[in-house]
Order: structure tokens, then sequence, then C-alpha cells
């Protein structure tokens, strides 16, 4: 398309446009016309039914002299005594935002001091429920056995930190003159339960599947099956807990440690059935 032809298309425009604007503004002037004059004469004045509005220069003056000029009216007397004007108490009428605020803050202050308190309390409180520290039952008498005699090797209690291990019944009698209390009664229903811990130097003594015997990897301290000294630095046999069984099911007392035997008590006979895990001078094999 040339210019010529895109001036024309324009202008063209324009003119449509101008009548438009000039139509719109004519159909204005004959609506207003056809309005009688005593019709936007009626629309121009104040309802009757509307007060005369007060101009503001009348508003000012009549707040003047309202401000100067004291009041005349009477207090009606009433049937009782006048009382003095107490002013209201500002918590009875409500709290301002700064001491809402203010009290939020010290209200979580105070529940995040009592959340902390209680957590060391129950952190620091000892267990009577259950867990290390106390009586842990740890299952039937019969289940027990069976698994150890199946495994041939003690069954581990890692919540009473505990070995549990079988007591044969043939040396009960050479028990009874090394042993008392609940730990003989334990030993009498066929456990003994060692305490995780060498006497040495506190190292975790795992069991040896091969010799059949704890033997600690720290430095050597050797002990048989039901935790009495067999070699190494150890000053006694393993230490343990007291035993009860009540109704079948087996209860170790681990809120009191037992002292293990000393030196020389061999009340099973039992002696090496394999190679050793670790040597009596320390290390592994």
């Amino acid at each position: 398309m040339s210019g010529t032809s895109i001036t024309i298309l324009a202008t063209i425009g324009l003119v449509i446009l101008a009548a438009l604007v000039l139509f719109g503004a004519s159909r204005r002037r004959d609506a207003h016309a056809a309005l009688s004059r005593e019709t936007v004469k009626k629309d121009r004045s104040v309802s009757p039914f509307l007060e005369a509005p007060a101009s503001a220069r009348d508003v000012e003056r009549a707040a003047v002299l309202a401000n100067r000029a004291p009041g005349t009216a009477l207090e009606p007397v009433g049937e009782t005594a006048p009382v003095p004007y107490v002013a209201p108490d500002p918590e009875t009428i409500g709290v301002t935002r700064r001491q809402f605020f203010n009290r939020s803050m010290v209200a979580m202050m105070i529940l995040g001091l009592s959340g902390f308190g209680g957590s060391v309390l129950a952190f620091l409180w000892p267990s009577l429920s259950g867990g290390f520290g106390s009586k842990v039952k740890v299952g039937k008498l019969e289940d027990l056995l069976t698994t150890m005699e199946q495994t041939r090797q003690p069954v581990y209690l890692a919540e009473a930190r505990t070995w549990l291990s079988p007591y044969p019944k043939d040396a009960i009698p050479k028990a009874k003159k090394a042993y008392s209390g609940a730990v003989l009664t334990g030993m009498e229903s066929g456990v003994v339960a060692l305490y995780q811990k060498c006497v040495h130097l506190g190292c975790r003594v795992p069991f040896c599947a091969t010799s059949q015997w704890f033997e600690c990897g720290c430095h050597g301290s050797q002990y048989n099956r039901v935790g009495e000294k067999k070699g190494g630095p150890a000053p006694r046999g393993l230490d343990r807990f007291a035993v009860t069984v009540d109704g079948g099911v087996v209860t170790v007392d681990t809120g009191a440690l037992v002292v293990g035997p000393p030196i020389g008590i061999n009340t099973t006979g039992q002696e090496a059935e394999g190679p050793h895990c670790v040597n009596p001078a320390g290390g592994h094999h």
C-alpha cells in the first residue's frame, strides 16, 4: 500500500470520528432542551421536607456561643445522693496492644522455661517403670533357655545391658557355697545375669562362640560362661544382677549391681571349648 492510500484512509477515519462526536453532542443538547424550565427550577430548589442547610459561618458562630455561655439547665434530683466520680480500672476496660504483646512474650517465656525444666527433670529423674536402672522383664524363662540351647551362646539383653547366660543344674551345690541372695535364686532357676562391662577397665565384653567364654578385646581378660574369671588382668569375675522368676517370666534387677566372684571361684569347671577369640595378653587372634 502506498503512502497516498494511507493518507486518504486516515483522513476518512478522522472525518467519521468528528461526525460521531458532533452527533453525540447534539443529542445531549436536545435532551436538555426537552426538560422544561419549571422542572429544572424544581430540581435546583430545596425540598420542603428538609430543613434549610445552615452555612458554615452559622455553624461556627453557634459553636463559639455554646462554649462561652454556661449551661442553664438544672440536673433533676435523684433518689440517691451524688457519688464522687471514680475513674474505671484500665484492666477492666481492656488490654492495649502493647500490654497484649508484653504479656504474650512473658507467657511464651514461662512456657518455654517450664518445658525445658520438665525435660531436665525427666532426664535426671530415675526411671522407675523400666529400662536400665530398674527391674527389667526380659521374657519367659522357657523361651530364653531354648534360644540359648539352640544358639549355644548367651542372650544379650540390650535394655538391661546384660548377658543372660545358662547355669547348669549340676553346679548348684558349688554355687550355694560361693553365691547367695537373688543371684543364687536365678542360678537355681537356670540362668545368671552378667553385666556387660569388664571389671578391669570397663570395656564391653563380647562372647566368643569358639571358646564359649567371655573375652575382653581391650586387655585380654577372660571369663567362663557364667562370668567367673579365667585369665587376664581382671581382678575378679564379671559383676552381675539379681534375677527373679515369677510366673515363668524372668526379671533382671539392674538397680543394684552385685560384685563379681573373687579369683579362684570356678563352680562349673568349664574350660575353653575351642580357640580363643582374644589372647590373654590382649589383642585378637
